[in-house]
């Protein structure tokens, strides 16, 4: 996980160990530098491409076999295919089958950069706003987009409850448009918080553990085992809430609910 990052190294003799904070720094591992900007491979640049390849190798594999007798590597990615298909057919319904292959990358994705930071001396990039609220925006603007091929002008009565007295319609309308814009900021921040919080709590436990030793430490370590499987069952969990609720947010789209 990466909260065990750096546990062992101390400001002192008897002191609290390194600042939990600092398993989120990002690390400069190639400096580059292109007409004044600055695009340096970091290391959360290296998790999402570790991220990308294990997912890649893992369903290319899975899908060559394609034995009658699935392997466990085969039937763990079938899984992840029907789950994110039953999901988007719940949430989208039958249109929802042209950007399948978009929720379940996106739902793959976070899922792998979550459980990343859950290995020792990983990194966690989903603990950083700047990668959530890009992914949110992503989704924001191509959510919109197909509102509007999909409706046209008309997709601007998403922002017109129904069945509603006209003289309420204007501070409805500023509450709908209001909500609708927030949605990037509350689905990044969800994702971004959770991730944070976790591993920050296990990187302040870890510390506990050290700093009372092996006879001392025991119930600390009792807590962070606990907090560690809990930890990962969030993980799993906000990578389904951000894909659940991009498929909520195509369904409006689609159909105008």
């Amino acid at each position: 996980m990466a909260s065990s990052d750096h546990t062992g190294d101390h400001h002192g003799s008897g002191s609290f160990p390194a600042d939990p904070m600092h398993q989120f720094e990002i690390k400069r591992l190639l400096d580059i530098n292109i007409a004044g900007f600055d695009i340096s491979f970091t290391n959360s640049a290296l998790f999402m491409l570790i991220a990308v390849f294990i997912i890649s190798f893992t369903t290319i594999i899975s899908v060559r076999k394609n034995s009658i007798i699935p392997s466990r590597m085969q039937s763990i990615v079938e899984l992840s295919y029907e789950f994110v298909a039953d999901m988007v057919r719940q949430n989208v319904g039958s249109q929802g089958k042209n950007y399948f292959p978009f929720i379940f990358t996106l739902f793959m994705f976070v899922l792998f950069l979550n459980m990343l930071g859950m290995i020792p001396y990983g990194f966690t990039v989903t603990s950083h706003i700047a990668v959530t609220f890009a992914l949110a925006m992503l989704i924001f603007i191509g959510v919109t987009i197909i509102g509007f091929v999909k409706h046209g002008l008309g997709f601007f009565g998403f922002f017109v409850p129904k069945g509603v007295p006209i003289f309420m319609l204007p501070l409805l309308v500023v509450i709908e448009v209001i909500s609708y814009f927030t949605r990037p900021i509350s689905l990044s921040v969800r994702l971004f918080a959770n991730m944070m919080a976790g591993h920050t709590m296990l990187k302040v436990f870890s510390g506990f553990v050290i700093l009372m030793g092996f006879l001392g430490g025991w119930l600390p370590l009792a807590v962070m085992v606990a907090f560690t499987g809990l930890e990962i069952l969030i993980a799993f969990l906000q990578a389904y809430v951000f894909a659940i609720l991009t498929c909520i947010y195509l369904n409006d789209a689609l159909h105008m609910h």
